[in-house]
């Protein structure tokens, strides 16, 4: 089964230097309406302008994700790590006990990225920090996995069973991707246009445009690109330990 998210069903914002689009948020500054997708608790699409950012501001028992897709993002946190992230790089926070950072746009161009929130299955554990850069991999028409579990295969391990894919896609090609039974997804279109066909109800096809998204759930889905298009999905179980 899927079901479309349109933007214009999202909340959005805009306070000057930053300006998000909220897929799914419990945070008490959101007006999102969708609050949660399983393990997933906000998943926020950001663009800061330039000299501009986010002060020390401290987290908790939260997987915090950052995906960039254009511009640069610098990184500075209480465990002492600093960090420049650029087009395609992945920063992973384990919150855990506690940690401070912030977050800036020192470039000249505007910064875009995702930032997702994903629910520990530890509690109160080490705070931990890594990120990795997916840049400079051909990751044109097909699926580049980024993020798993601590069992998982993926370059960036995270204290939850969740997998994270992106993609970019060429005009006028396709892809396919399968959600096994007890397990769900979510997919992003970051930019680009595609329509997508669910392989269980066979005559159930979408459009996605810029910023659109879509719920899946055990099913297999065919994507079949209109433009250039880039995708983010965030695949895990249905239920929530």
């Amino acid at each position: 089964m899927i079901t479309k998210k349109p933007l214009s069903n999202m909340a959005e914002s805009n306070i000057g230097w930053i300006k998000s689009t909220h897929h799914y948020s419990s945070s008490k500054h959101s007006t999102s309406k969708y609050e949660s997708f399983g393990v997933l608790q906000l998943l926020n699409d950001e663009v800061v302008l330039p000299r501009s950012g986010f002060h020390n501001h401290p987290h908790y028992d939260m997987e915090i994700l950052s995906y960039v897709v254009d511009g640069e993002l610098t990184h500075g946190d209480s465990l002492g790590n600093e960090s420049i992230l650029k087009k395609g790089g992945v920063q992973y926070i384990s919150a855990g006990s506690g940690v401070t950072y912030e977050e800036h746009n020192f470039g000249i161009n505007p910064l875009r990225f995702i930032q997702l929130w994903i629910l520990s299955d530890k509690k109160t554990s080490n705070p931990n920090y890594m990120s990795y850069d997916f840049s400079l991999k051909d990751n044109k028409n097909h699926w580049i996995y980024m993020v798993s579990s601590k069992n998982g295969l993926a370059p960036v391990k995270v204290n939850q069973d969740i997998n994270i894919y992106s993609a970019m896609v060429e005009k006028e090609n396709s892809m396919e991707f399968s959600i096994r039974e007890n397990r769900q997804a979510y997919l992003v279109q970051i930019y680009g246009k595609s329509f997508i066909t669910s392989l269980e109800e066979k005559n159930h096809k979408v459009l996605l445009e810029e910023k659109d998204a879509l719920e899946i759930y055990e099913d297999e889905i065919k994507i079949n690109t209109v433009d250039n298009s880039h995708f983010l999905l965030v695949e895990m179980n249905e239920y929530v330990n």
